[in-house]
């Protein structure tokens, strides 16, 4: 029987298939134990990314769907409230009412046009992007709501990093969301740290905020449209599942790291505009931390000897 466990390595999770079987000598007597570590932490997150995908991908034809829909009934809304509150512009009584009408239905119009952007399928023009120069182009868009919340920043960026191909405008709306974020976790003032860097044919961007971080148990969820941590009239939920969509769009990948009390970092991984068509390397697996496995194993039974195999991922066809 196969079971799965989690067990921490070397300060970092790892998931194990680990199984057991009897070993038997030629003459039928139980001689010992086979003990059998497989190292599938690379599977299981690539499982929870395709999962993850392919829920993103359904729940972006629903929204594509009903944004549609709703649109019409929106802008008739919109605009006859437009020219009420025009005909009746003396009265103190109705036309609060009507501007509240037209603010809201504007509200409604933002989130629909947030859902047709996480949606949309629809094909973009990619150009050599600068990463740095959008870092500092979207700081300066909200340097004056950074400074109402006594927030600091703290610039870490590697000019010699090579161009991404992408939209700097989706890009940008990227880093907006996630800088928005941070200053929202950091009511009461902290330090927002961005820092770019290249990797092995990579460009790597952390944001790093000391805020007061993110539930366990909402984690996995923070990238599913309509979750949101925030309190009421505060957020829709759907930043970072754009975010995240742009990120994919893009060819790269995002993950998050955060702990209660200790703030939250996002790392964006985006391939160099000269390998961005480029297959993806094989994933590699982690040969110290499955060493490390066969130390942290103990047979129930001292008096029978266990034989330990310890195998990677790469093994299984």
């Amino acid at each position: 029987m196969q079971n799965i466990y989690q067990y921490l390595f070397q300060e970092r999770e790892a998931t194990l298939n680990i199984a057991t079987a009897p070993l038997i000598s030629r003459e039928g007597d139980r001689i010992g134990r086979l003990i059998i570590l497989d190292d599938v932490t690379d599977r299981a997150e690539l499982e929870r990314r395709l999962i993850q995908a392919d829920k993103l991908s359904s729940i972006g034809l629903l929204a594509a769907g009903v944004a549609h829909e709703v649109n019409t009934p929106l802008a008739v809304i919109s605009t006859y409230a437009q020219m009420l509150a025009k005909q009746i512009s003396g009265d103190e009584q109705k036309a609060p009412l009507l501007e509240k009408i037209a603010r809201q239905t504007f509200r409604a119009s933002e989130i629909v046009n947030s859902l047709l952007n996480f949606s949309r399928t629809s094909a973009t023009e990619y150009v050599p992007v600068d990463l740095n120069k959008v870092v500092r182009e979207t700081l300066s868009l909200v340097e004056h709501q950074f400074a109402q919340v006594s927030m600091k920043t703290d610039l870490s960026l590697d000019d010699k990093i090579a161009s991404v191909k992408g939209s700097p405008g989706k890009l940008q709306q990227v880093f907006l969301n996630l800088f928005l974020n941070a200053r929202d976790a950091m009511e009461s003032g902290g330090t927002l740290s961005i820092e770019t860097r290249q990797v092995n044919g990579s460009v790597r961007v952390s944001v790093r905020d000391t805020g007061a971080g993110i539930a366990p148990e909402n984690l996995a969820r923070i990238f599913d449209p309509f979750f949101t941590t925030k309190g009421a009239k505060k957020g829709t939920g759907l930043g970072l599942s754009v975010s995240y969509g742009i990120v994919r769009e893009h060819g790269g990948d995002i993950t998050v790291q955060s702990q209660r009390g200790r703030g939250t970092q996002f790392l964006l991984t985006f391939p160099v505009a000269a390998q961005a068509a480029a297959p993806a390397a094989p994933v590699r697996t982690d040969a110290p931390r499955v060493a490390s496995a066969v130390a942290t194993v103990r047979t129930e039974s001292p008096s029978v000897p266990s034989v330990i195999v310890a195998k990677s991922d790469r093994l299984i066809q």
